[in-house]
């Protein structure tokens, strides 16, 4: 459902429907494995099944620098570990 106050233009209206699908799904949680995280606010995302509360993106749970630093985190702990 796109919001009626977009209007002029069917890429923008695109692409605030492609925002609030991203925004208002429910996304894996880190910590229980459930599929129950959902945004509280901006940047807020809060698991409802076990309670924890996450910093994410404002609109998706993870940003792509996120998931890189965390990627880089790995990889740092791996290599310190073969060491």
């Amino acid at each position: 459902m796109v919001n009626a106050s977009i209007r002029y233009g069917a890429r923008i209206r695109k692409q605030y429907a492609a925002v609030q699908k991203e925004k208002n799904a429910q996304y894996k949680c880190p910590s229980c494995g459930k599929i129950k995280v959902r945004r509280v606010s901006t940047g807020v995302w809060k698991c409802s099944h076990c309670g924890k509360v996450y910093a994410g993106g404002a609109y998706t749970f993870t940003t792509p620098a996120g998931e890189a630093a965390v990627r880089t985190i790995a990889a740092l702990s791996a290599q310190k570990q073969a060491a």
